[in-house]
């Protein structure tokens, strides 16, 4: 059973509440826990659950530079939140030479989209569900033509983004986020574990164990064909 060791690596990483250091018999892994809204740019409500992109980004560098750290565990529970803060996590995270794993559990919707398939491995709990659907805005958008231009091309990031790492078509991608007859206000899909497995956006329906055993299996081989 992994043992949680929550000291301090060399890279001093500044942990934020909820991300702990596993020290296991087969390495060592950093849990690191996407919760709540994807705060941006703008600072939420003080009551609501968000995970600061701001913290993450520098924690990511230092999770990849910290020679202690064999891989990073993702745990995935997010409603969605600022675009661009996640895309660019998202972003960071695929870049990384470090085994990754990441784990939908109870949601991955919106933004947590890319979240989830940017881990070299994704996994999905049978209940947990994940909302496709086009990019929208908060506040005040102007009815010119370079509005919603700018829209369209944020969207194409996203969907390039999901389409390179995951084995899910841009058709189909694009499909089931314009789909009109499942959600009640908007359009889009709303996928459980096993269809987001069949449709090819999520690599395997699994929990713990199962990421825990992909990322050790990384570790035995030396990052090598882990993938």
């Amino acid at each position: 059973m992994a043992e949680c060791d929550t000291k301090k690596s060399d890279a001093d990483l500044q942990s934020t509440d909820g991300q702990v250091e596993l020290d296991t018999s087969g390495g060592t892994f950093y849990c690191l826990t996407v919760i709540g809204q994807i705060e941006g740019h703008f600072a939420l409500d003080q009551n609501q659950k968000a995970t600061k992109y701001d913290h993450i980004l520098p924690l990511l560098v230092a999770l990849e530079e910290d020679e202690k750290i064999d891989g990073v565990l993702i745990l995935i529970n997010t409603l969605g939140g600022d675009v661009e803060a996640g895309l660019a996590m998202a972003e960071l995270i695929a870049s990384m030479s470090k085994p990754t794993a990441s784990i939908v559990l109870g949601g991955g919707h919106s933004i947590g989209v890319p979240l989830a398939v940017s881990a070299k491995r994704s996994f999905i709990v049978p209940s947990a569900t994940m909302t496709i659907h086009p990019v929208r805005t908060t506040g005040v958008v102007l009815g010119v033509p370079q509005a919603f231009d700018y829209l369209d091309k944020m969207q194409d990031r996203i969907i390039k983004f999901v389409v390179e790492h995951s084995n899910i078509s841009d058709e189909y991608m694009r499909k089931i986020m314009s789909r009109t007859d499942i959600l009640v206000n908007d359009i889009g899909s709303i996928l459980n574990g096993y269809e987001a497995v069949e449709c090819g956006l999520i690599d395997e329906v699994g929990g713990i164990k199962d990421a825990l055993d992909f990322l050790k299996k990384c570790k035995e081989r030396n990052n090598e064909k882990c993938c």
